[in-house]
């Protein structure tokens, strides 16, 4: 678990920043469960910062779904349901095609590049089995590609999603064979996105959102 470094200057606006995407991880990474309460005063003493910017983190993780509060009871964590994960996998499976295709499109030598260092990256720590360097490595190569589709509202929503089910993520590629398994699908997409094959580089995209969807069916109860 990371732990969390205030700001040496007195920002506030970066150190709210800093504060939400702090307590943001702790929720989508199971620390903070559902039902629990963030309590001003505790956290302004764990983290070292004033209740400043706890107060503008929690109001900006209650617009986006993963904290309610509640008259008398404060802010409680509602965090990501076993819904919302599968309605996010479901809309990666319309979207993240469109992303590979328009990589075989537009990506660019230094993109190419890039997602050719992810993968001999993610080979060397698929070989260790290190499933939390694997993890960051899958979230780069893919980002990569989102990166090279030149769409910048693909970008921002898929990078987001990758985000907020990193936690069925690591689970999905700590099941046996998992992690040689996206290796292999990597590696087919970013060949297909390397000879602009638009098409093949669509389709095995769908396809691996659709197994990484089947894995957390499988494991939905723990994720």
């Amino acid at each position: 678990m990371a732990k969390f470094k205030p700001m040496d200057d007195d920002n506030n606006s970066s150190l709210h920043g800093k504060v939400f995407s702090y307590l943001q991880n702790d929720i989508l990474n199971g620390k903070y469960k559902a039902g629990d309460s963030l309590i001003e005063t505790k956290l302004s003493e764990e983290l070292g910062v004033s209740r400043t910017p706890i107060r503008e983190a929690i109001r900006q993780l209650e617009l986006e779904g993963l904290v309610q509060t509640i008259p008398n009871k404060g802010a409680i964590v509602t965090g990501l349901s076993a819904k919302d994960i599968q309605d996010i996998y479901t809309i990666r499976l319309a979207i993240e095609g469109i992303a590979a295709r328009w990589a075989a499109e537009n990506a660019t030598e230094a993109e190419l590049k890039d997602m050719k260092h992810f993968l001999e990256l993610e080979e060397f720590y698929t070989e260790k089995n290190d499933v939390e360097q694997i993890l960051k490595l899958d979230t780069k190569f893919h980002e990569a590609i989102f990166k090279a589709s030149k769409s910048k509202p693909l970008m921002i929503m898929l990078s987001n999603f990758h985000h907020y089910i990193q936690r069925a993520r690591i689970n999905s590629l700590g099941m046996a064979g998992r992690a040689e398994e996206a290796l292999a699908e990597h590696k087919a997409i970013y060949q297909a996105i390397l000879e602009r094959d638009v098409k093949k580089a669509e389709e095995l995209t769908i396809q691996h959102v659709k197994k990484a969807s089947m894995n957390y069916n499988m494991r939905g109860s723990e994720c």
